[in-house]
């Protein structure tokens, strides 16, 4: 198998994407990588790792999309980088799959643009995992559609079902629909409009609410990508939040050195699952490649777990399920 990393994506590249990509070597013995961006970048950071040479590819993508770019104008105007040299690879069968933390924005574009999209599919999604207390379940749109559609939010809700069931492991996956109530007749007129379409879909289970979410009552709630994002975001906001009240709380109550200890110790196991190092990244749904997106600040576990995320979609033959899934 043969996974291209943006080398030059994200908060800390090139030496995350490089480090990640050798980490995940490690984890799988006939992976290939090739790293794309910059060439004498890439292997300046190469030369400071011990790894398999075999194994290892470098293609030179001169120009580099800042994360902060306008994708459209980005993707239009730099033909050179290492998101659209990479997509172009996988389009032209040269890998198996593209990961990157890079602009998300343009990687959704350049995704889109290059590989198009699968057959019956009639826009892309970005799904998100969402810590919850049975575990991580999805949230989609987590920001690609900030306007949702009746008949997008069924194919959605398809292809999340596939997503889940498939690589995931959940059986049977529920799809919730969040709202600002419980009652079918709750929310604005388009939101009617796609709770009475979703009621053709298999397992769901109707209107949720926020409060709705860690207790996972649905595997996928389903919202246009504004809110979606918000509440991401939000998501990730928790940890370090508690932490900061945890600590400050210290200061009110006397414990001794030993107790603040364990107390840091529960709450950061507690808190573990709202790290997004153990999951790396998420496919764009719908588009006709394998495209795995991460976040900004990826560290090099988080890039290893990327792949990971690239090859269990590739082994499972996600995208095969998913049109079959629309038609």
């Amino acid at each position: 198998m043969v996974i291209a990393v943006d080398a030059a994506g994200g908060d800390f590249f090139p030496a995350n994407p490089v480090e990640g990509g050798i980490l995940a070597m490690a984890e799988y013995p006939t992976l290939q990588i090739i790293f794309v961006g910059p060439e004498a970048m890439i292997r300046e950071e190469l030369a400071k790792h011990e790894y398999d040479k075999d194994r290892v590819h470098v293609q030179d993508a001169p120009e580099i999309i800042g994360m902060e770019e306008s994708p459209s104008s980005a993707v239009k105007n730099k033909r050179n980088s290492s998101i659209t040299i990479g997509l172009g690879m996988h389009k032209a069968g040269k890998c198996h799959a593209f990961v990157s933390a890079g602009n998300t924005g343009a990687l959704l574009a350049a995704s889109t643009f290059i590989l198009g999209k699968l057959e019956g599919v009639s826009r892309p999604t970005i799904a998100a995992y969402f810590p919850t207390l049975k575990g991580f379940r999805l949230l989609v749109d987590a920001g690609a559609n900030l306007e949702l559609k009746p008949e997008m939010a069924v194919q959605f809700a398809k292809m999340a079902q596939v997503y889940s069931s498939a690589v995931m492991g959940i059986s049977s996956p529920k799809v919730g629909l969040m709202n600002v109530g419980e009652e079918d007749e709750k929310g604005t007129e388009t939101t009617k409009e796609i709770h009475a379409a979703l009621k053709s879909i298999e397992g769901f289970v109707g209107n949720v609410e926020g409060r709705d979410v860690f207790p996972a009552k649905a595997d996928i709630f389903i919202t246009d990508g504004m809110v979606g994002n918000i509440l991401l975001k939000f998501g990730e906001s928790i940890p370090d939040a508690l932490f900061k009240m945890v600590h400050s709380a210290f200061s009110q109550v006397q414990l001794e050195e030993k107790e603040m200890k364990s107390v840091q110790k529960v709450l950061k196991t507690a808190l573990n699952p709202f790290n997004y190092e153990n999951v790396g990244g998420l496919p764009f749904l719908g588009v006709n490649g394998v495209s795995i997106v991460g976040h900004g600040g990826s560290s090099a576990p988080a890039i290893k777990n990327m792949i990971k995320a690239a090859v269990d979609c590739i082994e499972s033959d996600i995208n095969g399920k998913i049109v079959a899934s629309l038609n």
